[in-house]
């Protein structure tokens, strides 16, 4: 395996494994979640939604095929953690901030190194 691949999947099982363990931290309304979601001023029911987005996300990342789906996937996860960085600055969480931007960063390095069979024709 070369140094592309290599970095292609630790950045991608980074990036799933934060997804997933969020998404499900979301879902279950874990008590920590449930802070933060008040501490940023977002109702309950965002999380059940956030907790879904981001369970799909390493389901579409990791599955094989399915190209499109996964330019969607990796769309959604920038979208989803420079939402929560800016929710974070908003509400003068700066503490709160610099971990949604490395998850954004490596979902980038993740879809710049991906291999062929994973990008759109």
């Amino acid at each position: 395996m070369n140094a592309k691949t290599v970095a292609y999947w630790v950045s991608t099982a980074i990036v799933s494994l934060g997804m997933a363990a969020g998404g499900f931290a979301h879902l279950t309304h874990q008590p920590p979640v449930a802070e933060s979601m008040n501490h940023l001023g977002y109702p309950m029911y965002m999380s059940t939604l956030l907790g879904i987005w981001k369970v799909s996300a390493p389901v579409a990342l990791l599955a094989p095929n399915f190209p499109r789906l996964k330019e969607w996937a990796y769309a959604g996860v920038f979208f989803l953690t420079t939402g929560a960085f800016y929710s974070h600055i908003a509400a003068g969480d700066t503490a709160g901030a610099p971990a949604p931007i490395v998850v954004g960063v490596l979902a980038m390095v993740s879809w710049a190194l991906r291999p062929d069979n994973r990008r759109l024709a």
